[in-house]
């Protein structure tokens, strides 16, 4: 058999007939495709597909189904032009993949949307075809089904007509099957209008408020127009509708002309939502809809090059949201957020290249690593945008989709249109990054008097070196240094001299931008801390990011990192701020629950943050600074590990005024003020309230909060309580399951019980959430929260049997390695980060 059905088979056009039945839950389906057979024996993807009859041109033709390889063998009188008709049936799943129901309840009665997932190979078990990404045609889709008067349905291109309960849809622009979308139920819309025509709607339940749906209509109409100047390419279709679905697995799927977001990612109280929730709100919205250009109009050719959809769909959500809200300073969450999660994942021997080969479509899901297809992969976009500029890389981004559009292109496509733009050789800078996993250590140091750079692969735990090299993008503030570092080596020259001319310390990758951290020698260092407090923002966070990695890899230890937290303790800069406590919480780490060492490390949490909790206090105030909303939530968070008094018994005052109605408790502390609660104030009738108020919270932001403070109870029995509902889906979605499961496993008291349920459990697991590319974080998240020999040998010896599990191997294999470098990291830093804690405090 060929390698891909497309090389078989090319459809061009497909009409797709769908009877669906909510109540027996059922699909009856006819397919009719056109295409070109290359050859007389051709093959279409299905998979729970009850295949009833083949006919091409007229005539039954013999099939054989495949199921191993989710497929049905067909074999046609001649090979050339063909019309191929399925008739079939299938199951309405509760996978979350594929066409499912979306439960939820309106003023106590139940009710349920259905919608789609198709990616990355879901669309074969709603439809046959070829399910392949280069498989591209147009569509006709038909819809019936059991349809009650206040039921509405949307799909990616307006309805056109309604003839005997069919619901008929214009057809397609040429599109990749994974991006068929349609949704129907009893639905609300808002709509409005782009400047250049363009329908924008935003679609939920009747559940929610219609004013929680505003925030999204106006991201996504300027998010569109936006596009429109930027990519200096026409929005292709008529309409651009974002929906709402009370089920799904991921955060959104960028379908095209019709978006589906999780709730929590599109629906917003505008009267009462934090500023960090209206950022992630945003910056979805605008990923989703980068994508309609670049992943939609052109799409990869095959799944290897996932990563060129998702890595600048990365960078241009933040670029576009810099653009439509420049107040929020945008960038600066992208420094918090998706740069250390690349730095800390991709140091990790083992760990996936950026382009990554893969075959089986069982292994398709196991390549969407988020630290590297989105954020790795989008450090790199960001790096050529340095480079190149704005005005090259949009005249560049231009030639490519007038090249490429409904069509298919690979990474080196793109490189070949920023390249001529730039007269940069963009492909070979490039392909060092995305070919080989990891990144360099630069060390800077004074070699006989001469400033010396040097490259190598930075590790933590356990790692090969095998002598790879990169092209580095320096970004010095010292003209000396090269644009692009290629060497192993270079001498910039005698460092008197360059430090007399320059007038300031020297620096490396200042503004943060590529993808590399930097080792002072001593003497260096010195000279940068000397006016510590005069270095702007971006160079603090520096400063503690690769002092903490390289403490996480035994270069240093995090005793060097304790002193840094306490002399930029009072800074004012989110950023900052947010490094700061992202290290501190790596402390817990060396100490054990209710210990001597972890009563200092309290101690330590105080000093840090009592200062700034007095001066924010506990609920935002009117004009308060961007940084000051942002940095609140990590004050009070430290504030409550801290113990601190003060917070603990105005946090508790405050929920005893709002306890009859927790969504009515200021967003900006929400999840702090019950999290208080729960841990100091715990007991089985205050679950029983917060999980009544879970059960009927319509804002996903108070169910958010809820779902964290929950897990953080200190009684066993409540959290005994939690774990008894992990399987209740009224209570706990399948879509929200493993962040309350991941809540009970790091919370001390409840690490037992949450692992011993996922082990009892797994089979259970593996059939409600296996088919979904989110399944393998569960493996991940308890990794994370792992740091123990007894702990690492009991994780190996569950998941090692499992690691010829398609999609599971890659990520079994990085954990254990995860674990067992946390586990000899505490081993010999404990005595001495304990010890540095303790300075801290005299």
């Amino acid at each position: 058999m060929a390698k891909y059905l497309y090389e078989m088979f090319q459809p061009s056009h497909y009409d797709l007939y769908l009877d669906i039945d909510r109540d027996k839950k059922t699909i009856v389906g006819k397919t009719t495709v056109t295409g070109q057979a290359l050859e007389a024996q051709i093959a279409l993807n299905q998979k729970y597909l009850k295949i009833e009859s083949v006919t091409a041109g007229g005539a039954d033709v013999p099939f054989t189904v495949d199921d191993a390889n989710e497929k049905f063998d067909i074999t046609l009188p001649a090979a050339g032009e063909t019309t191929l008709t399925i008739a079939y049936s299938a199951p309405l799943t509760d996978s979350m993949m594929g066409i499912y129901p979306s439960y939820y309840t309106v003023d106590g009665q139940k009710k349920e949307l259905i919608g789609t997932q198709f990616e990355s190979t879901a669309a074969r078990q709603a439809f046959p075809g070829v399910d392949e990404p280069e498989a591209k045609a147009t569509f006709d889709v038909a819809i019936k089904f059991d349809e009650k008067p206040e039921d509405i349905i949307i799909a990616n291109m307006p309805e056109k007509k309604v003839k005997n309960g069919v619901h008929y849809f214009d057809t397609t622009l040429r599109m990749s099957t994974y991006l068929i979308a349609f949704a129907f139920g009893d639905m609300q819309k808002k709509l409005t209008k782009t400047k250049s025509g363009v329908e924008i709607g935003v679609f939920a339940t009747k559940a929610h408020q219609p004013k929680e749906l505003d925030f999204a209509l106006d991201i996504a109409k300027r998010a569109i127009e936006f596009y429109e100047d930027f990519y200096q390419t026409k929005y292709p279709l008529p309409h651009s509708y974002q929906l709402g679905l009370p089920d799904f697995s991921a955060g959104a799927m960028e379908n095209w002309g019709l978006v589906t977001y999780r709730e929590a990612a599109i629906l917003i109280d505008p009267d009462n939502t934090s500023l960090s929730v209206k950022q992630y709100v945003a910056t979805v919205i605008t990923h989703e809809l980068a994508h309609q250009w670049f992943g939609d109009l052109v799409t990869m050719k095959w799944w290897d090059d996932l990563w060129l959809n998702e890595s600048f769909a990365n960078m241009m959500e933040y670029l576009s949201v810099d653009a439509l809200q420049p107040d929020w300073r945008i960038w600066e969450l992208y420094q918090v957020a998706e740069v250390p999660a690349a730095l800390q994942r991709d140091a990790t021997d083992g760990v996936q290249s950026v382009h990554v080969s893969v075959e089986d479509p069982a292994d398709i899901d196991s390549v969407f690593d988020g630290a590297i297809v989105y954020a790795k992969g989008s450090r790199m976009l960001v790096m050529v945008r340095a480079l190149l500029g704005d005005e090259k890389l949009r005249k560049g981004l231009k030639a490519y989709f007038d090249a490429h559009k409904f069509g298919n292109a690979k990474g080196a496509d793109l490189w070949q249109a920023l390249g001529d733009a730039s007269g940069l050789d963009v492909g070979a800078i490039m392909n060092s990054w995305l070919e080989q996993p990891g990144y360099p250590v630069v060390s800077a140091k004074v070699v006989n008097g001469k400033l010396t750079l040097s490259q190598k692969q930075f590790f933590i735990g356990e790692g090969k070196d095998v002598g790879r090299q990169w092209q580095i993008p320096l970004e010095s503030n010292y003209a000396e240094a090269p644009q692009i570092m290629k060497d192993k080596e270079i001498v910039l020259g005698e460092y008197a001299d360059l430090r007399a001319k320059e007038g300031k310390p020297f620096r490396l990758n200042v503004g943060n931008n590529s993808h590399f951290i930097v080792k002072y020698d001593d003497a260096l260092l010195a000279d940068i801390l000397k006016d510590a407090d005069q270095l702007d923002p971006t160079t603090k966070l520096q400063l503690i990011q690769d002092t903490r990695l390289q403490a996480e890899a035994g270069v240093t230890t995090y005793a060097a990192v304790v002193p840094l937290l306490k002399r930029f303790k009072d800074s004012q800069s989110n950023i900052v701020n947010t490094a700061i406590y992202q290290a501190a919480r790596q402390l817990r780490k060396f100490v054990a629950p209710d210990s001597a060492e972890e009563k200092q490390l309290k101690a330590f949490y105080n000093q840090l943050s009592a200062g700034q909790y007095a001066r924010l206090g506990l609920t935002e105030k009117a004009g308060e600074s961007v940084d000051d909303q942002l940095t609140r939530n990590w004050i009070l968070g430290a504030a409550g590990y801290a113990e601190n008094p003060d917070t603990i018994a105005q946090e508790h005052e405050l929920f005893q005024q709002h306890a009859d109605d927790v969504a009515s408790l200021p967003a900006s502390a929400r999840t702090a003020i019950l999290a208080n609660e729960t841990e100091h104030f715990s007991s089985t009738q205050l679950a029983d309230q917060l999980l009544d108020a879970y059960r009927k919270a319509v804002d996903p932001s108070v169910k958010s909060a809820l779902a964290q403070a929950l897990p953080a109870s200190d009684d066993e029995a409540v959290l005994k309580q939690i774990i008894a509902l992990y399987k209740d889906p009224d209570t706990i979605k399948p879509q929200d399951l493993r962040s309350w499961y991941r809540g009970v496993l790091a919370n001390p008291k409840g690490e037992q019980l949450a692992w011993d349920w996922l082990r009892d459990n797994w089979g259970w697991l593996n059939e409600t959430v296996g088919g979904d590319m989110e399944f393998t974080t569960y493996i991940t998240v308890t990794a994370g929260v792992f740091r123990t020999q007894q702990r690492l040998d009991e994780f190996k010896a569950f998941f090692e049997p499992k690691i010829d599990v398609p999609g599971l191997g890659r990520e079994i294999k990085m954990d254990t390695s995860v674990i067992t470098s946390r586990v000899a990291l505490i081993q010999s830093q404990q005595a001495t980060v304990n010890q540095a804690v303790a300075d801290a405090l005299k």
